[in-house]
């Protein structure tokens, strides 16, 4: 499998803070990659590091198979929207699009244009009167247009209203398609990535829960329910993720590469988001044990 993305014990420090450490993480290549998390976990970090905008403290990370950012051809390779979107307020589309040309050595003029007109946005318009929807396919255009092989998106729609944000992800998904490009896209909302990723990262803490083809990790998750008791009393081979209990009954998410045949247990599928939260809720299960064992 190639990979657009690699990182080896990768941190970066703040003063004394360390945002992102001990990363380790491997991206496929050719997908639209979802990475999720909680607050604090590195996201933004990472992407910023593997877009060249920051430099790591410590440990190593490649993108399409050199340092990020070390050279202009480099730069050219990687498309980045953050989550503000980021366009000049005083510029106009046109304008936006002549300084794309400028600055990019691989600028598609023709797509630019074409994609702008699509959208119906006027090439006189300032930036800084479009909506928030447009400034986001603005910015989208901008990074397009460079050809980029990997495409970066940091919570580019969070702050979009909800059909601005179908539009921008259902445009986003056809770019893909048609230029065959590796996307990473990290949200908060899970249903965007239900809708248009085909591969998983859930990075909490700095490191990689789990990793997977999305199809693939939900066929080998199942929530489990029955009467409650204790993990050992289910099927043979599966592994526990996280665990819910209540007076007299106990739910499990158990991953498990064969089928749960078990009239003791009713098997339930999740959804993706189920699955995340999983994943999460085992985090923040494991501080709870620690800070009992810890005051014990």
């Amino acid at each position: 499998m190639t990979s657009v993305l690699q990182a080896q014990a990768l941190g970066k420090k703040y003063g004394r803070r360390w945002a992102l450490r001990e990363c380790t993480i491997d991206m496929p290549a050719g997908h639209v990659v979802g990475l999720v998390g909680p607050n604090g976990a590195g996201k933004s970090t990472l992407l910023k590091l593997a877009g060249g905008q920051l430099e790591p403290t410590a440990g190593g990370i490649t993108v399409l198979g050199g340092r990020p950012g070390s050279t202009p051809a480099q730069l050219a390779k990687v498309g980045f929207v953050a989550q503000d979107t980021p366009v000049y307020a005083g510029l106009t589309v046109a304008e936006h699009l002549r300084l794309g040309e400028r600055l990019n050595p691989r600028w598609d003029e023709g797509m630019a244009r074409e994609r702008i007109a699509r959208l119906g946005l006027d090439p006189a318009h300032r930036a800084g009167k479009l909506s928030g929807g447009q400034r986001a396919q603005l910015a989208l255009t901008l990074c397009l247009a460079k050809r980029p092989d990997l495409l970066i998106l940091d919570e580019p729609a969070a702050a979009l209203d909800p059909l601005a944000r179908h539009e921008f992800l259902q445009h986003l998904m056809e770019a893909a398609a048609e230029h065959k490009l590796s996307v990473v896209l990290s949200s908060h909302l899970v249903s965007d990535l239900e809708r248009v990723c085909d591969y998983l990262i859930v990075l909490v803490d700095s490191r990689v829960q789990i990793a997977g083809k999305t199809d693939h990790l939900l066929a080998t998750h199942h929530r489990v329910t029955g009467p409650r008791r204790d993990p050992d009393r289910l099927p043979a081979g599966g592994h526990v993720v996280s665990a819910r209990h209540t007076d007299g009954q106990s739910t499990y998410v158990v991953r498990t590469g064969a089928p749960i045949h078990d009239p003791a247990w009713t098997v339930s599928r999740l959804s993706l988001e189920d699955l995340v939260l999983a994943y999460m809720d085992k985090r923040d299960a494991e501080r709870r044990r620690v800070a009992l064992e810890v005051r014990g």
